[in-house]
């Protein structure tokens, strides 16, 4: 590890609708406003990545990397697409950090998008189930309208039945994130307040996903357009950048692996993958979970939630569903996890995720996050991302300096 690397900026759109925005339009505004957040011109970009996993499918577009190099002084750079399904932005953040590493630039730029719904806002809730499908293995969505709900219906059986949790405890995930979705201006899903009786309740927009299967409506994440981008940079990047080391934050470990696609014969509930991942970024940082004081985890469905407290190493497999029902990922608790809002209330706008949990976790150690959210004095933030019915993981390590 011989270049540090920090996080220099950030910014994002709101996330749930971006109504008649056009993909170069989307790429436009991420790379003009997180480059304006630092005070430069994106020419001082060396390096850049984009993530997106429903482009061709949903947006008829492809070539990202070519969108990024139509603004001034990127063409000529290189840039890339990366498409690894929800972990797409994670995985563009860490394709950006490899190329600083390699010495072939200063200052890199990560951005994640997606464009889920229609110009009117509104969701084609068939056709997205269908584009989603294409991240499940074929022999496991056939017969399936809605793979993805389904699949993790499946893991959230599984892991109620093999530890004892309830429903109602796995609604606690829920709850506790609409809760802090409603201080965060960028929330999908701010204007909701959701109690535990509500979404235990089989009335209104709430129902079983797939008959048979504990899954409802509430523990499932949202359709969501959105971008979310971040300037990495090693530290000449921050001299030319003209950020300080104190107002940045340290990427100081990482970590990526990939498990079988179809989740048929491997150990969903102990992701040999995710457990690797996070691992090496607690090595490569020199951190390990109790030093964490914050994170930012994928839970697009509740089931998530908990089973991503146990890859942080926070507690025991089958102990995570506890740590939202004792209160201990609120963001007064032992490790606040999803201060955001998570993917259930802040959004879900694929690309744009990954990104968005660092650049969460960037405001949390800076202190920039809404004051009813801020956790005091933290240090140490975690991220996990994950693609597919847990099959690619993207983990970072992040420190305060």
């Amino acid at each position: 590890m011989s270049r540090e690397l920090y996080l220099a900026a950030y910014r994002q759109s709101e996330f749930g609708k971006l109504g008649v925005a056009t993909v170069p339009e989307i790429l436009r505004h991420a790379t003009r406003e997180v480059c304006a957040e630092a005070g430069v011109e994106p020419e001082v970009v060396d390096v850049a990545s984009v993530g997106a996993a429903c482009g061709f499918t949903l947006n008829g577009q492809g070539l990202l990397a070519g969108l990024l190099a139509m603004e001034p002084g990127l063409a000529g750079k290189p840039i890339e697409a990366v498409e690894n399904a929800c972990a797409s932005g994670g995985q563009a953040v860490l394709s950006v950090a490899g190329k600083l590493r390699l010495g072939m630039g200063e200052v890199g730029l990560a951005v994640g998008y997606e464009k889920m719904r229609g110009d009117d806002g509104k969701v084609d809730g068939r056709r997205v189930g269908e584009v989603l499908g294409y991240f499940s293995h074929p022999d496991e969505r056939a017969g399936k309208t809605y793979v993805f709900p389904h699949l993790f219906a499946e893991i959230m059986r599984d892991y109620m039945d093999a530890w004892g949790v309830t429903e109602a405890d796995l609604a606690a995930v829920a709850v506790q994130e609409y809760a802090n979705a409603r201080h965060n201006p960028w929330a999908q899903m701010r204007g909701v307040d959701l109690t535990l009786e509500k979404a235990l309740a089989i009335e209104g927009v709430n129902r079983y996903i797939v008959d048979g299967l504990p899954l409802k409506t509430f523990d499932s994440s949202q359709i969501t357009d959105g971008w979310a981008a971040l300037l990495v940079a090693t530290e000449e990047g921050l001299r030319r950048l003209g950020v300080h080391r104190s107002d940045a934050v340290r990427l100081a470990g990482f970590g990526q692996a990939t498990d079988p696609l179809a989740k048929e014969g491997r150990d969903v509930l102990r992701p040999a993958g995710a457990l690797r991942a996070m691992g090496e970024a607690y090595h490569q940082a020199g951190f390990g979970p109790a030093e964490v004081d914050v994170a930012e985890v994928h839970d697009c469905f509740t089931v998530m939630g908990a089973l991503a407290v146990e890859i942080l190493g926070l507690a025991e497999p089958g102990a995570g569903a506890r740590w939202w029902t004792e209160g201990r990922a609120a963001p007064g608790g032992d490790v606040p996890i999803n201060t955001s809002g998570g993917l259930i209330a802040k959004g879900h706008p694929i690309g744009a995720t990954g990104v968005a949990m660092l650049g969460w976790c960037y405001l949390q150690l800076l202190g920039r996050a809404p004051e009813a959210l801020q956790v005091p004095d933290a240090r140490v933030a975690a991220t996990f991302n994950i693609g597919g019915p847990v099959c690619a993981s993207v983990c970072t390590v992040l420190t305060r300096e």
